[in-house]
């Protein structure tokens, strides 16, 4: 029994190394493309993205982090409410995310509404970045870096230097 939760947590800490690994890259890309974002923003279910969230938050060293907790796509009106009225500097797609992650309607959604009050989103796939964010760069983007240009153009962000863009 004492061998079989050693293995559970050996297998739990890996599991969370490979997420951590997931945000490294894109949020050096965001502070190398993007060096004026201190505040970065993430609409997800807190409690069923727990471990991304936690991986994001040890990536992005020295950001601040705004989550907006939302349990369904009912709650993106709120969220973008909150957004609005507190202007972080970029937000974040939580790919796993079962509300607002990389593919869903809702993140289609505040990807829109936050481009057009000039905050650009970053993403860790390539539909992410199909969906309109401006920046993407992880293991769903095959390592390399991604942007979409026009949504960068509306946003007001430059394309980052070396990036594939859709």
């Amino acid at each position: 029994m004492a061998r079989y939760r050693f293995a559970c947590l050996t297998l739990a800490l890996a599991a969370g190394t490979l997420v951590a690994g997931d945000y490294d890259a894109l949020m050096g890309a965001v502070k190398k493309s993007w060096p004026h974002c201190k505040t970065l923003a993430v609409v997800c279910d807190s409690n069923g993205s727990r471990a991304a969230l936690s991986a994001l938050t040890g990536a992005a060293g020295g950001m601040n982090l705004m989550v907006v907790d939302v349990k369904g796509p009912q709650d993106m009106g709120k969220a973008v409410g909150t957004l609005s009225g507190r202007r972080p500097d970029a937000m974040i797609l939580l790919a796993g995310d079962h509300v607002a992650g990389d593919g869903s309607s809702a993140a289609t959604f505040l990807i829109q509404r936050m481009a057009a009050i000039k905050v650009p989103t970053a993403a860790t796939t390539e539909a992410g970045i199909k969906q309109g964010a401006a920046l993407g760069i992880g293991p769903g983007t095959g390592g390399k870096l991604m942007s979409n240009a026009k949504v960068a153009a509306v946003a007001g962000v430059a394309v980052p230097v070396g990036a594939v863009t859709l």
